[in-house]
């Protein structure tokens, strides 16, 4: 096994989205749940896309599901914490997207948890893999850090 990934810094992303820690996020031991990251993760990605007008909750024909996620914790998120999610795409296929996100406290420059989670663009009618649309894919480019990625 190699060596432990470098925990990425905001340098590393392509753009960002604000988010705000509530009082219900703490859990038990005094700091934000885990399951409470990947609900943040979703919101980035999608605040992302509707603020782009790249989704509309009611009227889209096609939208991401969600087909697998993963987490790396590196240091403890607590109300009142501000955060900022950096935001990239790691890999862009025909109808899936990867999303990298990282979740920055305040105004840390590392990441203290960092995420990924892949959607798979669907039809709203048939739930089945569609392409991606080229305004979507223009815009998943915008948030890929190294070309050819």
């Amino acid at each position: 096994m190699s060596g432990k990934r470098p925990v990425t810094t905001r340098a590393d992303y392509a753009d960002f989205y604000p988010l705000q820690t509530r009082w219900m996020d703490n859990d038990t031991y005094g700091h934000m749940n885990n399951a409470v990251h990947y609900a943040l993760f979703d919101t980035a990605v999608n605040g992302w896309l509707i603020d782009r007008g790249l989704l509309d909750l009611r009227s889209s024909e096609t939208y991401g599901l969600v087909v697998e996620t993963g987490c790396r914790y590196h240091a403890e998120i607590r109300f009142p914490d501000r955060l900022t999610a950096g935001l990239r795409v790691a890999r862009l296929g025909s109808s899936s997207v990867k999303y990298e996100v990282a979740l920055f406290r305040n105004e840390d420059e590392a990441a203290a948890a960092e995420g990924f989670f892949v959607h798979v663009y669907v039809d709203r009618g048939t739930h089945r893999p569609t392409p991606i649309d080229e305004g979507r894919r223009a815009a998943f480019k915008t948030l890929m850090t190294e070309p050819d990625r």
